[in-house]
């Protein structure tokens, strides 16, 4: 079984307070430092700060903040409606559950427009307008090299991949001596021009990319794409200068990385956001319900 990280590659920490949470939010061995060594001719790491891995696998961190919560999955939330008794969360037009105290929107901002715009519409127009950056990823299993690789990440100056890894040499993952198993993200320019192009024809090209990055032929066991349609904020183009949107009278919040941060700090940062403008309106008991729904578009 290959088990690939296909989003963000790592965990950059740059605040006292993201690092504090983080080491009173999980387990200490949850968490291992990666300084990555780079291919020769590689563009420099954004940040010189070690990058940090969840084990086994990067979704583990929101396994673990999940344990004791209610959730609902696979609900494609198409409708928010509210009336007298708070907030109904409907998709076509079959409800969840019953009433909330209120809903925040933790969603790539172009999905979210379309929930808010009934309630709040200066919001819908600055979220539609909110700029986020595609991303195709390839991942699959090979043979391994013929050559040793002396590198742990690539970062071509220039063809269509962005970042290239050996997902099963990273730490805290299992590692593998008869296969490789490659994740490489292809850049955003280059995702966005072949956004809508059927994803065999994607892999093909990024299965030629990696060959050429790696300077032999690749035997694939395995290989899959994945489209991230809204997988990083656009440089410089926050929706606006405040880190989370909160409407105490409605009982509405919106957050994420596209209102201004970067990464997985940057979103976490608007959540907390959110919970300090939340809390001055909302009863303790509202802000402790164990109910969470997952809101997909």
């Amino acid at each position: 079984m290959a088990r690939f990280d296909h989003g963000a590659p790592a965990l950059t920490v740059s605040s006292a307070g993201f690092r504090q949470f983080l080491a009173t939010a999980f387990q200490p061995d949850t968490l291992v430092p990666w300084r990555p060594t780079l291919a020769p001719g590689s563009r420099p790491l954004d940040a010189n700060a070690p990058l940090w891995l969840p084990q086994p696998d990067m979704p583990s961190l929101c396994r673990a903040l999940l344990r004791d919560i209610r959730a609902t999955w696979s609900f494609a939330v198409d409708r928010l409606r509210r009336d007298a008794l708070g907030w109904r969360v409907e998709a076509s037009g079959t409800p969840l559950g019953d009433h909330f105290d209120a809903v925040v929107l933790a969603l790539p901002p172009a999905q979210a427009a379309p929930l808010l715009a009934p309630h709040r519409r200066d919001w819908a127009q600055r979220a539609s307008i909110a700029l986020m950056q595609p991303c195709w990823t390839l991942m699959g299993v090979a043979r391994p090299t013929v050559r040793e690789l002396r590198w742990d990440v690539a970062r071509p100056e220039a063809g269509p991949l962005a970042w290239v890894m050996r997902n099963d040499a990273r730490p805290g993952r299992e590692p593998s001596t008869d296969a490789a198993h490659w994740v490489a993200h292809a850049r955003a320019g280059w995702s966005r021009e072949y956004l809508e192009r059927p994803a065999e024809w994607v892999q093909r090209q990024m299965q030629s990319a990696l060959q050429d990055c790696l300077g032999e032929p690749i035997q694939w066991q395995h290989a899959a794409v994945h489209r991230w349609r809204y997988a990083t904020r656009q440089p410089s183009a926050a929706a606006s200068g405040r880190p989370c949107w909160w409407d105490g009278a409605r009982s509405l919040g919106v957050c994420g990385d596209f209102l201004g941060g970067t990464g997985v700090e940057g979103g976490w940062q608007s959540a907390q956001a959110l919970i300090e403008a939340m809390s001055r309106d909302l009863s303790p008991g509202a802000l402790t319900d164990h109910r969470i729904q997952r809101a997909a578009a």
